[in-house]
């Protein structure tokens, strides 16, 4: 018979797309996601995986062989939905994905909460880019996810995913001392022609909604210096290397030598936590979107900027 966790192991590696990031979100090592594959290999006389260049990549009869672990899994997530269901409390692993500003500036909260409330349950956190969080909510490879989208960009619903709104995230322009912008009430977007920028890489949603926004102002963005953390970009700024904007979850206090302009109208992310539908009658999933909403006022809240 085949063994439920290693078919578990490679169909995190077809949704991962590698053996080191099937590790991480599995909580395992890579060697031991490694030595699951090749017993599975064993047990079916069949080579699942090839190198391709740094990488692996699946072979044909891996991918069959994944569509039906997907199959199997669904069938053991619908089981174990049903027995937290008739016990009508949190219990069990719930493995959560969001993406970095919200991991570190709402998660933490929520999570301890969850974890002193509820000791039958299991939560674990994976920090992962907003844009793949939805296709790893349908494809069963996270239980919930933590994601957002801006009003340019909506947040795709596939069929057979569910969600709730958390709250809005505002979002401010950060600009050097001493800028010709520093200690304004207000700024218009028609006003910001001409910046330097510091933002996000291209395919990263800020940085869309960046250049969109600015274009529609009139403006094509000087974009000088990318970087994928919040944190960094706010040190750019602070070193008086350009203009940023940047969303307040999770940005801490502003150093010296940077001055938050508020945009009229205010740029907004909206937040949403994603589950698939089969999995909604969870307790965990129902007390861990509670609890999300719970504590979004307290991260949100302007001592918290």
């Amino acid at each position: 018979m085949l063994d439920l966790q290693r078919l578990r192991a490679l169909h995190a590696v077809s949704v991962h797309g590698s053996v080191g990031a099937a590790a991480l979100a599995l909580g395992y090592t890579s060697s031991a996601v490694s030595q699951q594959i090749a017993k599975l290999e064993r047990e079916t006389r069949t080579v699942l995986l090839e190198r391709a260049g740094r990488g692996v990549r699946l072979t044909d009869e891996a991918h069959q062989l994944v569509s039906t672990a997907s199959e199997l899994l669904a069938i053991v997530e619908r089981a174990e939905t049903e027995l937290e269901e008739r016990r009508g409390v949190p219990a069990g692993r719930l493995t959560v994905a969001a993406f970095p500003s919200a991991a570190r500036g709402l998660l933490p909260p929520v999570l301890a909460d969850l974890a002193r409330r509820h000791p039958g349950l299991d939560a674990r956190l994976t920090e992962i880019d907003p844009h793949l969080s939805v296709g790893l909510v349908a494809k069963g490879a996270v239980d919930l996810a933590v994601a957002h989208d801006w009003d340019i960009a909506p947040l795709p619903a596939p069929e057979g995913v569910e969600h709730a709104t958390i709250g809005e995230d505002l979002c401010d322009l950060l600009v050097p001392v001493g800028h010709r912008l520093a200690g304004r009430s207000g700024v218009r977007r028609s006003e910001l022609g001409g910046e330097r920028w510091v933002c996000q890489p291209p395919g990263r949603v800020c940085h869309d909604w960046l250049l969109r926004t600015l274009r529609a102002a009139g403006h094509e963005p000087e974009v000088v210096h990318q970087a994928e953390e919040n944190p960094t970009l706010v040190a750019l700024v602070a070193a008086g290397l350009g203009v940023a904007l940047i969303p307040r979850l999770g940005r801490g206090p502003l150093p010296e030598g940077v001055v938050e302009v508020p945009l009229d109208p205010m740029p907004v992310r909206r937040l949403y936590a994603l589950w698939r539908t089969g999995a909604a009658r969870r307790p965990a999933i129902a007390e861990t979107v509670r609890t999300l909403r719970q504590h979004w006022p307290d991260v949100a809240a302007p001592q918290h900027r």
